[in-house]
């Protein structure tokens, strides 16, 4: 049976942004929080001293951020430019542009390139070590099918979801063109995708309250092992209620996940055994976006409302950083009946 959390929702972080959460970060070195929001801006905070330590203004909304290292980072905004952020410095420079807004942005370590995924349907890369300009800094220019809404980065693989279903896989050594074209699984618009931290495979989410289980490895064994679940939903006078699933994070000990959905509900899986390990009660709002920190100890949890339904009050933005218990996300193990003697 799923365990139900006591009604803590964690510590929630003072001087939130002010307008819809878009993505939070946990540093791969510390407990350094990267928040970008609608309002215009991107947030360092300290999460274990619950303290602000730094903050940019964007022309437009900041649609995502990454970290480079523990103090600098970069950020993904509809005034349609791609910036770099030196927090310890307050420095920032512009690296370049997309011809729309940009949604996605992830650093590749591996290849020491910035990714950007953008509504004009390309995907870009960076080098940040060029010199700032960007004829200096633009490695290459990529086209996709359609408006980019989602990035994941494993190792030399990247994901691109974009608008139409359609899921392209690069390997960074090569990207001249995808390794795998691929159409999701799922029948409605993709809203998250998440690479494995064991670099096998992707989870995706949808709107409509489902998320599927891929797998890179196109051999007939493989594509067996993938599946899709329903999540995020309720009966309500005999009717199915969906909600969309927003966000998907990996444990980076265990290799469960979370997902986050327009619910308010944050659910745990363990995705080999297919069964749900926990959910925490619900948040005051729809979750837009979930981070689990380096070492797993904590969960960061964007509280903020997506406008799913529309412009109308809801609760204030919020960032709850909550303590993980081991019991919440580690896998239990397999009971098999005793042998008959």
């Amino acid at each position: 049976m799923t365990s139900v959390a006591p009604p803590a929702p964690g510590r929630e972080l003072s001087n939130p942004p002010s307008d819809g959460i878009s993505n939070l970060r946990f540093s791969n070195h510390s407990d350094h929080l990267l928040v970008s929001s609608w309002d215009k801006s991107v947030r360092l905070y300290d999460a274990s001293a619950n303290a602000l330590r730094g903050e940019f203004l964007h022309g437009g909304p900041v649609l995502d951020c990454c970290f480079h290292d523990d103090s600098s980072g970069f950020s993904a905004s509809a005034d349609h430019t791609v910036r770099r952020l030196l927090f310890s410095s307050n420095k920032e420079d512009i690296l370049g542009r997309h011809d729309a807004p940009v949604r996605c942005v992830e650093y590749s370590y591996a290849a020491g390139q910035l990714i950007t995924g953008s509504w004009d349907k390309t995907l870009k890369c960076w080098d940040p070590r060029g010199a700032s300009g960007q004829d200096r800094t633009l490695v290459g220019t990529y086209p996709q099918p359609e408006r980019v809404y989602s990035l994941s980065l494993v190792g030399n693989r990247l994901v691109v979801a974009t608008a139409g279903r359609h899921v392209n896989v690069y390997d960074l050594r090569n990207m001249s063109q995808p390794e795998q074209r691929r159409e999701s699984s799922l029948k409605y618009q993709t809203r998250c995708v998440r690479c494995y931290p064991n670099g096998t495979g992707y989870a995706l989410s949808s709107v409509e309250g489902r998320v599927a289980m891929e797998f890179f490895d196109l051999s007939e064994a493989s594509q067996a092992k993938k599946y899709a679940f329903k999540c995020h939903r309720k009966s309500e006078a005999g009717r199915d209620i969906v909600y969309p699933v927003n966000a998907i994070a990996f444990h980076p000990v265990y290799g469960t996940f979370a997902t986050g959905g327009c619910d308010g509900y944050v659910n745990v899986w363990d995705g080999n055994n297919k069964k749900r390990l926990y959910q925490y009660s619900k948040y005051p709002t729809s979750i837009a976006a979930l981070s689990f920190s380096r070492d797993g100890r904590l969960l960061a949890v964007a509280s903020s409302y997506t406008y799913e339904e529309g412009d109308k009050p809801h609760e204030p933005d919020a960032i709850y950083v909550r303590s993980v218990n081991e019991i919440e996300v580690k896998p239990k193990p397999k009971v098999y009946p005793n042998p008959p003697a």
